[in-house]
């Protein structure tokens, strides 16, 4: 869809220049609270499966040897990072991955090859589309911490349960979506109600 990649473009450049001052701050106090590297990256599933670096800033303290799912006050997670990731700031820098071509604003979230790999079928679908920032799966799930945070093992709970109803979830936005429909989905994560 051109006109989708045209406004990913557009919005991405724009939003790195104008929210500069913004990505400062926070590099700042990451320095200052978290002691080691700004910016977290990871390899991630991309469009057609191509693995491709995420970038955001980091919230976790160093060598944490955690589980790949995060919950909800764990001792990994730095004071600051907890802040960054409740108002989605940690993800700032994926406009960088925006503009190169790597994600959308709109798109399944970019899993990790070992989940990737594991969709079958028409649930590989998923994979023509560029992931994104946000989507319907991540406003359904947008207490995902603290729900996995409520159960006792929540690696098993989002690989049985989360999981998969997000594949079912990505599966009906590839069926169903639209470039108003992303507009709607975008307005609806800025608009999200999150606790001061």
């Amino acid at each position: 869809m051109l006109l989708k990649r045209l406004f990913d473009i557009t919005v991405s450049f724009l939003g790195l220049i104008i929210l500069t001052p913004l990505f400062m701050g926070i590099a700042i106090l990451i320095k200052i609270q978290v002691p080691g590297p700004v910016i977290f990256n990871q390899q991630r599933a991309g469009r057609h499966g191509k693995i491709f670096t995420i970038y955001k800033f980091r919230t976790m303290t160093l060598n944490h040897n955690g589980s790949s799912v995060s919950v909800k006050g764990e001792s990994r997670i730095a004071p600051l990072g907890a802040k960054l990731r409740k108002y989605k700031l940690d993800e700032l820098p994926e406009l960088w991955n925006v503009l190169k071509g790597d994600m959308s604003f709109v798109g399944p979230r970019p899993d990790m090859p070992a989940y990737s790999s594991r969709l079958t079928g028409n649930e590989r679908l998923i994979l023509e589309l560029r992931p994104g920032i946000t989507c319907p799966a991540t406003l359904k799930y947008s207490n995902e911490e603290e729900l996995l945070a409520s159960v006792t093992d929540p690696l098993k709970y989002n690989d049985e349960v989360l999981w998969p109803d997000k594949v079912r979830i990505n599966l009906e936005y590839y069926h169903s979506r639209s470039f108003a429909g992303d507009i709607g989905i975008i307005l609806k994560t800025l608009f999200s109600k999150r606790d001061l």
